[in-house]
């Protein structure tokens, strides 16, 4: 058996990713390496990139790095690949994003290969893959994405700290030009830090383009004794109204289902005699009648 401590090593520090060049340099032949591709101990991941774990799935951080050990020093993750973990999903964003100056031609699959030129100052290294920095990353991520997608995305940038609401315009203007930036502009101005899921986002949307948006988010309600009951996701305090945005996965999980039951128990027990109304992931199928829900509730007369 060859010695595979040297090459082992160095992949560890590569997300488990190494090139053919780097095994022969750590001392391995070409007939060693058909070996452990043959006896499934590697896996070709591209074209000479090797991952020398046994995981059926790779990482992100084990695909990004193969296409960057392929495509050389000038690779750069970027839009969706470089985005905040999850918040993009469906055709497309499953691919790893990169950018190689003046490679913008097809390429293999799995993989979205860009032209763009990204900057020095753009980039950043991150556990030893270079990704674009954050408002390079939006730039691009908003000329690939649909509306909700793309407005989730500078929503969770800001509520991360990631960028300021002032970088915005900025980040629009440095847009000028580039294909999609003339459909994508108005997008910038519709985000919101506030915001604390896709999914929050995507029911303001709704709403916005209806003509009732929230007149506030994240508003503080209080129980009975004046305790702070919670935080409504929407809200529309002059008429007593507010949304509950219910996530997919965390509020669906057991403990999550009391401590919402509970939550709500003590809002709608609040002295300010809230209209408390729920949504899941699944109502996003029905836009309209999110709408209508919402509208009947602000147009309903105050019971008092």
């Amino acid at each position: 058996m060859p010695d595979l401590s040297n090459v082992q090593a160095l992949a560890t520090s590569q997300h488990g990713v190494v090139s053919r060049l780097q095994a022969v340099e750590c001392g391995l032949t070409s007939r060693q390496i058909a070996n452990l591709i043959r006896r499934g101990q590697w896996r070709r991941l591209r074209t000479g990139i090797y991952l020398v774990r046994g995981d059926p799935a790779p990482a992100l951080a084990a695909r990004v790095m193969a296409v960057q050990l392929a495509y050389g020093p000038r690779a750069v993750a970027v839009g969706p690949t470089a985005a905040p973990q999850g918040l993009l999903s469906g055709p497309g964003y499953e691919h790893v994003h990169v950018t190689v100056p003046g490679r913008s031609s097809a390429a293999p699959m799995g993989l979205r290969l860009h032209g763009w030129d990204v900057t020095p100052g753009e980039t950043t290294l991150y556990k030893g893959i270079r990704l674009s920095t954050p408002g390079r990353t939006l730039r691009d991520t908003v000329l690939l994405a649909d509306r909700y997608a793309a407005v989730s995305v500078i929503d969770s940038a800001l509520q991360q700290g990631l960028v300021n609401p002032e970088d915005l315009a900025e980040l629009e203007a440095a847009n000028a030009g580039r294909l999609g930036a003339s459909r994508t502009r108005p997008w910038w101005s519709q985000a919101d830090g506030r915001s604390q899921s896709t999914f929050e986002t995507r029911i303001r949307l709704i709403c916005a383009d209806a003509g009732i948006p929230p007149e506030t988010l994240q508003h503080p309600v209080y129980d009975s004794q004046g305790h702070l009951a919670g935080h409504a996701d929407l809200a529309w305090p002059s008429h007593g109204v507010i949304v509950e945005a219910d996530g997919r996965d965390p509020h669906s999980l057991p403990g999550a289902l009391f401590t919402d039951r509970h939550r709500q128990n003590r809002i709608v027990s609040s002295p300010d005699r809230l209209v408390l109304l729920r949504f899941t992931w699944s109502d996003l199928q029905h836009p309209r009648e999110i709408v209508t829900m919402i509208r009947s509730a602000l147009e309903a007369p105050d019971p008092t």
